[in-house]
């Protein structure tokens, strides 16, 4: 059992620490209820102490002093959890908002990011030298939190996830040890951290594999009447039997203010000129939106375009939905109906979502399933439910809402031709899923035992807990 953090003991941690590292309770006032804010207005919980380093090694005396008293221990990066995993009610959080620096080597395509970074300071340093990798379509979420639990993005059609562009990471363990992980070094550890890394530690540091992107890209929105639906969907399933890994695109059910209904959002991407764009996503202009906004832009400008869906503040919870690779006509339909029914029903959720990524593939099913700790590698499309209110009352009821997307999602795979029953894929994304979700209960899949082990090596006392908890499992080597 964790505990709350005591007066005497934040005196004792005080007198422990750096005087480069501050901790600061409730009776700082501003600057605390700053530091205790989140993205989602119902993650925030008042810890009982925010320490905020700027070192490792005093990130190493923290673990260690919540690890030795059995405190209960947050870890804020970009503070985006809809499900309050980077915040303590009474507890310590571990504030890594002061560790943001990030170094790119143009000769060896190696990005070195501190765990406090955000997308945006990756990006725009990578871009500095002629580079990009995997990153969160968000640019002000954290890179740690999209990373522990796998990552995907605009370039996961060319590349891959974000852990499988890893090369090396920094981690603090339950008993502070700083370790060096990698395929070289504490090899079983950098197997677990790429998926389910928020269960064993503190992400001080990772190093991305960059790719080369002198080159502009064309990106943004197009707008679609409702009736468009259909031969959208069909246009997608059609588009993706010759698909290219360098064009993606993202379906989402959005109803922008003033608007009457609910409407259909195509965001693109293409990792190429603007005539090569609109030849590959012809089937898309041929259906006449009402609105573009897609043109040619620089590659850091790219994961800024859905910040609008994004905005901090009001209360939020993410659901993780999955669809089949050829996307059923009907079910969409059914899923855009319900959608607009509920929107309807309850005008404060006006500003939620639904999302369905759409890209190529085959780079993340080229990576067997074993090789990291990372599950979602099925032949699925990845979705999202983006829930936004703003009713306190309303907390448990939209959330169940969301829930019901996600069985119901969840059930149209089972009930397909492309599932196996005895897959070893997860079928939902795990960094989207909440405390409470019952959806996934084996969120590595065919990893889950293996964790269960090394978790009782790193972390036998479930010091990290919060997101997508595992339970360790000892062994006669243990």
């Amino acid at each position: 059992m964790r505990h709350p953090i005591t007066a005497q003991q934040v005196n004792e941690l005080a007198a422990q620490l750096d005087a480069s590292t501050r901790l600061l309770t409730a009776a700082d006032g501003d600057y605390y209820e700053k530091l205790i804010s989140r993205w989602a207005d119902n993650a925030v919980k008042r810890a009982g102490a925010v320490a905020v380093p700027v070192s490792y090694d005093e990130v190493s005396k923290l673990v260690k002093f919540a690890s030795a008293n059995k405190l209960e221990l947050a870890v804020r990066g970009g503070g985006h959890s809809t499900g309050g995993t980077s915040s303590t009610e009474g507890g310590l959080t571990i504030d890594l908002s002061r560790m943001r620096a990030v170094k790119v080597d143009k000769d060896t395509k190696l990005i070195v990011a501190q765990g406090g970074a955000l997308w945006e300071d990756v990006d725009n340093a990578a871009i500095e030298k002629g580079l990009a990798t995997v990153g969160g379509t968000v640019n002000h979420t954290g890179i740690g939190g999209l990373t522990l639990g796998g990552g995907m993005g605009w370039l996961t059609g060319l590349y891959g996830t974000v852990v499988d562009n890893l090369v090396e990471a920094k981690i603090v363990v339950a008993d502070g040890r700083i370790l060096s992980v990698s395929e070289n070094e504490n090899a079983d550890l950098f197997w677990a951290i790429r998926g389910a890394g928020h269960n064993f530690g503190v992400a001080v540091e990772f190093t991305f594999r960059g790719y080369d992107q002198t080159n502009e890209i064309y990106a943004g929105g197009l707008v679609f009447t409702p009736d468009k639906l259909t031969s959208l969907v069909e246009g997608f399933n059609t588009r993706m039997k010759t698909s290219e890994p360098q064009a993606a695109g993202m379906l989402l059910f959005a109803k922008p203010p003033g608007m009457p209904v609910a409407v259909v959002v195509v965001n693109v991407f293409y990792n190429g000129d603007e005539a090569a764009a609109k030849e590959y996503f012809k089937f898309l202009f041929d259906l006449q939106p009402v609105a573009i906004t897609a043109k040619m832009m620089p590659y850091n400008h790219l994961n800024a375009l859905l910040n609008p869906l994004a905005t901090h503040g009001r209360r939020k919870a993410l659901k993780a939905v999955t669809v089949t690779n050829h996307i059923d006509v009907a079910f969409v339909q059914e899923l855009y109906n319900d959608y607009s029914q509920q929107l309807e029903k309850n005008p404060d959720m006006s500003a939620s979502f639904l999302g369905i990524e759409i890209h190529d593939v085959s780079k993340i099913q080229s990576v067997p399933l074993e090789s990291m700790a990372f599950a979602n590698r099925g032949p699925y499309r990845p979705g999202i439910v983006g829930l936004e209110w703003t009713d306190p009352k309303m907390d448990e009821e939209n959330r169940a809402w969301g829930r019901m997307i996600q069985a119901k999602c969840r059930q149209a795979i089972i009930a397909s031709k492309e599932f196996s029953g005895d897959t070893k894929t997860s079928l939902e994304y795990a960094n989207y899923v909440e405390p409470g979700d019952l959806i996934t209960d084996r969120p590595f899949g065919g990893n889950q035992q293996r964790l269960a082990i090394l978790k009782q090596k790193y972390d036998p006392d479930v010091l990290f807990y919060k997101t997508n908890p595992i339970t360790p499992l000892r062994t006669e080597a243990n």
